[in-house]
C-alpha cells in the first residue's frame, strides 16, 4: 500500500516512523462566516421551531453530535485548537468559532450572540486549573459579597463559562468535566459554580457519571452538571439496558498491521465486510452508500518488532511488570501498567487525549497492535462517518478530550424533557444551608460540643479522646477537657488527663494525646493553616474538622474542606437519594455533601450543622426525625417525587 505521509527512521528507535495521512474538511454547507449571517441562520431555525444549543470549549464536536442527536440544533461553538475548530465547523452548521474565551471581548461577544439568536441550552467542559489559597480566598470574598474585580481582562476559563451563563441566561446549562474538579479538598470550583448560579435562579444538579452506564464501551468517569434557569427541576436519565463490550464495538473492523497506511492518503480506506452487533449497525448508521464497503482513518501507529513480540506475551491480564526483562525498557515498579491489551469482553480503560502521544495502554484484544483511530473513535461512540482533521495525532487527541456522543445524547434528552415538563426543584442549596445553619446557631445540648470549641486544639482533644464516646461521658468530660485551649495547658495537666482516661477506659488514648501535646508545645504553629496538614499523629480527617470548625482567618478567607467522614456522606446520601457504588463513594459522597452545605455565607456553619445531624439525629439506628432540620425537606422531596427509595432518615 502506499504511504500518504512518507517515512522516516528515528535515531535509535528502532521502527519506522510513518507520517500523515492529513485530512482536511471543508466547512459545513450551512457554515456561517460572521455575526450577522450567523444571526439570520438563527432565526431560519426558529422559524422551523428548533431548539438551538451553543458548545463552548467543543472540541471535535462530541458533545454537539450527542445534542443534535437528542434533538437540539448546535449553532454555536468556540475553542482554541485549529484541528478540533475545523472538524466541528465541517460537521456543524452555524458560527464556529477560533477564539480565547479567556479574554473578555470574546466573552461577552458569545453571551451577546446567545441573547439575539434565543439560544436554550449551553454545555460545554472548560479546563479546570487548581488555585492557590490566596486565589480561593479572593474570588470566596468577591463571590459571597457580590463583587467583580474593576478589570478581569483575563480569566480562568471556568470563570468565562459562568459569565457566559451569567450575562445570557439561556434556559439550561450542561458543563462536564473530570472528576478531579471534585475532588480538591474544598471543591471550590465546583461549590462556586453551584452558589453563583442558584443565586440568579437556576436550580442545579451534580453527579459523577459512569459513562459505560450509557452505552459508552469504556471505563470513563465524568462530572456533569447541570443547571436549570426558573429553578426547573432535572432528572437524571436511566441507564439504557444494554452494556457494549469492546469487542461488541470494534470486532467488525478488519485486521491490520501496526502502521499500515491506504491508498489514496486521506482520501483511503481500508475493505470492510459489514456490521454485526447491534452497536455496530449504529456506527454505520449515516455512513454514504457509496461508502458502505469503506472504513476510514482506521490506522495506527508502527509496533517495534521487539514490543510486538512483547504484545503476543500478554493477555488481558498481564500487567507490564510480569514480561521477561528483555522486553523492558521503562521501570516496571513504575509504569507496571505500562502496556495493557484490553479485554474484548469487558469495557476499554478510558480513552484519553494521551493516546495521540503513547497508544501502548490500549493494545488490540486480539491483534498485536495498538488500537487505530476509528477504533478509538468507535470506543467514544463516535460513528464511522464522522472524521477529524489533522494527522493521526490530532484525531486521537480530539478524540480522547471528546464527551462521549452517547452519553451527550442521554443527557441532552433529559435536558429536555425537564424544560418541557417544567417541575419546579424541591430545595437549592442554599435553602438547605440555611436550615442546617440556623439549627446549629440554635441547638442547646450537641452530641458534639467540640463543634463550637474557641481553638483547633480543643478540637484535636475531643476527637482523639471522646470519638464515639457514650453521651454521658461526653456531658461529663468535655467541660474539663475544654479547660486546656492550648497544647500547653494539656501538657500542664497531663496528670488529669490521663487520670480521665482511666475514667472511661480510654487510658491509651489520653497517652497519646499528652504526647501529641508535648510535640504541638514545643512548636506551636503546627496548628496554622500552613503547617497543619503536616502534623503527625493526627488522622486527616480529625485536621480537616479542626479547620472547619476553627477558622484561624476571617471566615471569607478560611479554608472550608469538605469532610466525608463523620457519618456525613450517609446522611447526604439519604437526603439526595444518591447512594453511590463502592467505586464512586468518595466522589459521589463530596457531591452530595457540597449541595446541601453550598459555598454561601451559612456554608460553614452549615456544614458544622451536618456533622451533628450525623451524630445525634440521623443515626443508623432509630433516627430522630422530628428534631431534624431537614426533616420537612426530605418529606417534600419524598411527595415530589425524587427520592425512589424510602429510608428512616425521610420517615415522617
Amino acid at each position: 500500500m502506499a504511504d500518504d505521509g512518507g517515512t522516516q527512521r528515528r535515531a535509535g528507535y528502532g521502527v519506522k516512523l510513518v507520517r500523515g495521512p492529513f485530512v482536511r474538511l471543508a466547512p459545513h454547507p450551512q457554515a456561517c462566516v460572521d455575526d450577522e449571517e450567523f444571526l439570520r441562520f438563527a432565526a431560519a431555525c426558529h422559524a422551523r421551531g428548533e431548539r438551538l444549543a451553543a458548545d463552548l470549549f467543543s472540541g471535535a464536536g462530541g458533545l454537539s453530535l450527542g445534542l443534535t442527536e437528542a434533538g437540539f440544533r448546535v449553532v454555536l461553538s468556540a475553542d482554541r485548537d485549529p484541528e478540533s475548530v475545523e472538524t466541528h465547523r465541517h460537521h456543524y452548521p452555524g458560527l464556529t468559532l477560533d477564539c480565547d474565551l479567556g479574554e473578555t471581548a470574546n466573552v461577552e461577544r458569545i453571551a451577546s450572540l446567545m441573547r439575539s439568536a434565543g439560544i436554550e441550552l449551553l454545555a460545554g467542559g472548560p479546563p479546570c486549573q487548581p488555585f492557590s489559597r490566596a486565589g480561593r480566598s479572593l474570588i470566596r470574598h468577591q463571590v459571597r459579597h457580590g463583587l467583580r474585580p474593576a478589570h478581569d481582562e483575563r480569566r480562568d476559563l471556568w470563570r468565562s463559562f459562568l459569565e457566559v451563563v451569567q450575562l445570557a441566561r439561556p434556559a439550561a446549562v450542561i458543563m462536564e468535566n473530570v472528576p478531579d474538579m471534585a475532588l480538591d479538598r474544598e471543591m471550590f470550583i465546583l461549590r462556586t459554580m453551584v452558589h453563583e448560579l442558584e443565586s440568579i435562579g437556576y436550580a442545579v444538579e451534580e453527579r459523577v457519571v459512569e459513562t459505560h452506564r450509557y452505552g459508552v464501551p469504556q471505563f470513563r468517569q465524568r462530572l456533569i452538571l447541570v443547571a436549570l434557569r426558573d429553578g426547573i427541576a432535572f432528572d437524571w436519565p436511566n441507564e439504557v439496558p444494554d452494556r457494549v463490550s469492546v469487542w461488541n464495538a470494534i470486532g467488525d473492523l478488519p485486521e491490520v498491521e501496526g502502521g499500515w497506511r491506504p491508498e489514496g492518503g486521506a482520501d483511503g480506506w481500508a475493505d470492510y465486510q459489514g456490521p454485526v452487533s447491534a452497536f455496530q449497525k449504529k456506527m454505520r448508521q449515516g455512513v454514504a452508500p457509496q461508502d458502505a464497503g469503506k472504513v476510514f482513518d482506521h490506522i495506527t501507529r508502527p509496533v517495534r518488532e521487539d514490543d510486538q513480540r512483547a504484545f503476543d506475551m500478554m493477555d488481558a491480564g498481564t500487567r507490564y511488570s510480569d514480561l521477561p526483562d528483555e522486553f523492558k525498557r521503562y521501570r516496571d515498579d513504575i509504569f507496571d501498567d505500562k502496556y495493557k491489551r484490553l479485554s474484548e469482553d469487558d469495557y476499554s480503560r478510558t480513552i484519553t487525549a494521551h493516546i495521540a502521544k503513547d497508544g501502548y495502554w490500549y493494545i488490540h484484544p486480539r491483534q498485536d497492535r495498538t488500537l487505530t483511530v476509528r477504533e478509538a473513535a468507535r470506543l467514544q461512540t463516535f460513528p464511522d462517518w464522522f472524521r477529524f482533521a489533522g494527522p493521526p495525532s490530532a484525531a486521537f487527541r480530539q478524540i480522547g478530550n471528546a464527551v462521549p456522543p452517547a452519553l451527550g445524547t442521554q443527557l441532552g434528552r433529559a435536558v429536555m424533557a425537564a424544560l418541557d415538563a417544567r417541575r419546579p426543584a424541591p430545595y437549592r442549596s442554599h435553602d438547605i444551608a440555611e436550615a442546617l445553619a440556623t439549627w446549629f446557631d440554635t441547638l442547646d445540648d450537641p452530641a458534639l460540643p467540640w463543634l463550637r470549641a474557641r481553638t483547633r486544639w480543643q478540637v484535636i482533644s475531643a476527637e482523639m479522646l471522646l470519638d464515639r464516646a457514650a453521651p454521658d461521658q461526653v456531658r461529663f468530660i468535655w467541660p474539663l477537657l475544654a479547660r486546656w485551649e492550648q497544647p500547653q495547658d494539656t501538657v500542664a495537666g497531663g496528670i488529669e488527663l490521663i487520670e480521665m482516661g482511666r475514667w472511661i477506659q480510654r487510658e491509651h488514648r489520653s497517652e497519646r494525646l499528652l504526647e501529641l501535646a508535648r510535640t504541638i508545645a514545643s512548636q506551636p504553629d503546627l496548628l496554622d493553616d500552613d503547617k497543619i496538614d503536616s502534623l503527625q499523629g493526627v488522622e486527616t480527617s480529625v485536621i480537616d474538622l479542626a479547620v472547619l470548625a476553627v477558622p484561624t482567618r476571617g471566615e471569607d478567607d478560611a479554608e472550608e474542606p469538605v469532610l466525608i467522614t463523620k457519618g456525613i456522606p450517609r446522611v447526604a446520601a439519604l437526603f439526595t437519594d444518591e447512594h453511590p457504588e463502592r467505586s464512586n463513594r468518595m466522589t459521589a459522597g463530596r457531591l452530595a455533601v457540597a449541595r446541601m452545605i453550598g459555598d454561601g455565607t451559612n456554608a460553614r456553619r452549615a456544614h458544622l450543622g451536618l456533622v451533628e445531624v450525623a451524630s445525634s439525629v440521623c443515626r443508623p439506628a432509630e433516627p430522630a426525625c422530628p428534631r431534624c432540620p431537614l426533616n420537612d425537606a426530605c418529606r417534600e422531596a419524598a411527595v415530589r417525587g425524587t427520592r425512589t427509595r424510602r429510608s428512616p432518615a425521610v420517615s415522617p
